[in-house]
């Protein structure tokens, strides 16, 4: 059997507040009508320019995980590509981002958390 990747989805409180985070740092629309998906207050997606989707599902009690605490571990993240590293840092916390690990000024990543909790990689491309 081969899967064809759908899209990747992100548990979290408020679907649209995620879906909008996304939205203003990679582009694209939210709730494009997608015969795939029904959208509504537990569910929503957001179609990239690239043509990626993710989306974004409501659960209750909602626990975020915590950066480097197995307890809660970080499940998943992402990985987004950006020319000028510190102003891609500037603008992701202007947007709700938190700093997780901001390195050592060498590396070539830094980590973050969006406002739900889920952590992403902003990446020197």
């Amino acid at each position: 059997m081969t899967a064809k990747l759908q899209c990747v989805v992100l548990d979290c409180a408020d679907v649209l507040e995620l879906s909008r985070f996304y939205q203003s740092l990679v582009g694209g629309v939210v709730n494009q009508p997608d015969q795939r998906w029904s959208l509504g207050d537990d569910w929503a997606t957001l179609h990239t320019d690239s043509g990626f989707v993710l989306a974004f599902q409501r659960v209750e009690d909602h626990r975020p995980p915590q950066w480097q605490d197995s307890a809660h571990p970080q499940q998943f993240h992402l990985d987004l590509a950006v020319e000028d590293l510190d102003r891609a840092e500037e603008d992701a916390l202007e947007r709700g981002a938190t700093l997780l690990d901001g390195g050592d000024g060498k590396r070539s990543w830094r980590v973050f958390a969006d406002p739900a909790g889920h952590p992403f990689c902003l990446v020197r491309d």
